[in-house]
C-alpha cells in the first residue's frame, strides 16, 4: 500500500460528515438509520471520530465525496482510524 500512498492525494478539505448509528448495549441498531453528528470537513470529522471512545467508534462512520483509491463514500471505523494514520503523512 505505500505506492498507493505515495502517488496518491486526500483532500482532508473535502465536505463530509460523521454519523452515529443507534445502538442498544454498545451494539448498532440496524434496524435504525445512523443520524448526523457534525459537518464540516473531512478533517473536521475525522479528528470529531478520533476523539470519541475507542470502544464505542464502532458506532460512528464518516460519509464523504469518494476520492479514489483511499476514500470511499461510507467510511468505516476502521478505515476512519487508518486515514487519520494517513493524514500525518500525506
Amino acid at each position: 500500500m505505500g505506492d498507493v500512498v505515495g502517488e496518491s492525494k486526500v483532500d482532508f478539505g473535502a465536505l463530509a460528515a460523521l454519523h452515529k448509528w443507534p445502538s442498544l448495549a454498545n451494539q448498532r441498531r440496524l434496524d435504525r438509520e445512523p443520524y448526523q453528528i457534525i459537518e464540516g470537513t473531512l478533517d473536521d470529522c475525522i479528528s470529531a471520530f478520533m476523539s470519541k471512545p475507542a470502544a464505542t467508534r464502532h458506532l460512528y462512520e464518516i460519509r464523504t465525496v469518494a476520492q479514489p483509491p483511499l476514500v470511499t463514500e461510507i467510511l468505516s471505523s476502521e478505515h476512519v482510524i487508518e486515514l487519520s494514520r494517513l493524514r500525518e503523512f500525506l
